[in-house]
């Protein structure tokens, strides 16, 4: 008789990507490939594709915790990534919701604009973001348009990203994963980690030809699985670098867009 193995629970709270790239769906995708139980609460319906976003329609903050106290009631996660949270009622529930449940690892990925441009934080919530849910994370996971926002200073350069990553620690309390992927002039993806004590310097060479959809996601999601696992902050970001380099390395075409591949 085969022994069934218990796995950790991870849990996504996020928006659904109706086009399967991003959001809930890739951070599913990615906690069972990462031999993680995923669960999720969804922040926000969107109707959109990997070019552009249609709509957004966002979950009643009374649907969005039942969803969450569903979920804890059960299966209580190891570990939470936050993704998009869309508007301020949705970030003050969080953040009070947290507050109240502390001590699990949260990783926050700041989803603020669409590749495509589209807003998709409100700015009366990026505040509350600011003030109320980041000092509860253990992680945040910004990349540069979105440090701009965390820190009123776009980094160019893989130092401004160090020194970024350093400013976000000093502000917030959590530790940063600044991800370089958007720097200009620069043949390698390159992301900094710094936690207080622990800096990492995460490079891969970027893959000429590939515009890509939901690697923030996925990536986050990945660092959240290896929490969920019992791996020590450092060595959770440094495994999802080399899993999201993977997916990337190895992802496939679908009606002429570039697709993740989560089974890396």
């Amino acid at each position: 008789m085969s022994k069934i193995k218990n796995l950790p629970v991870a849990l996504t709270i996020a928006g659904s990507d109706s086009g399967g790239g991003a959001g809930i769906q890739a951070d599913l995708k990615t906690f069972t490939a990462l031999r993680v139980h995923g669960t999720s609460a969804i922040t926000c319906l969107t109707a959109q594709n990997p070019r552009r976003v249609l709509a957004v329609t966002a979950c009643p903050p009374a649907q969005l915790l039942a969803q969450i106290t569903a979920i804890w009631e059960e299966l209580p996660p190891a570990a939470v990534k936050i993704g998009m949270f869309f508007n301020l009622a949705n970030v003050r529930l969080l953040a009070k919701f947290f507050r109240d449940h502390s001590g699990i690892p949260l990783v926050i990925d700041p989803v603020l604009v669409s590749t495509s441009g589209t807003r998709l934080l409100q700015p009366a919530a990026t505040r509350a973001l600011l003030q109320d849910l980041l000092p509860l994370a253990t992680l945040v996971t910004p990349n540069v348009d979105e440090t701009a926002i965390l820190t009123g200073r776009k980094p160019g350069t893989v130092e401004e990203l160090r020194e970024a990553a350093r400013q976000i620690h000093a502000l917030y309390g959590c530790a940063a994963l600044v991800k370089g992927g958007h720097l200009p002039n620069t043949r390698t993806a390159v992301d900094i980690f710094f936690d207080g004590e622990t800096e990492l310097f995460l490079s891969a060479p970027f893959i000429k030809g590939l515009v890509t959809h939901g690697t923030g996601c996925t990536y986050s999601a990945a660092i959240t699985a290896g929490l969920a696992t019992g791996h020590t902050l450092p060595d959770a970001v440094s495994t999802a670098k080399h899993y999201i380099t993977g997916a990337i390395a190895q992802s496939y075409r679908s009606h002429g867009h570039t697709i993740l591949n989560h089974l890396t």
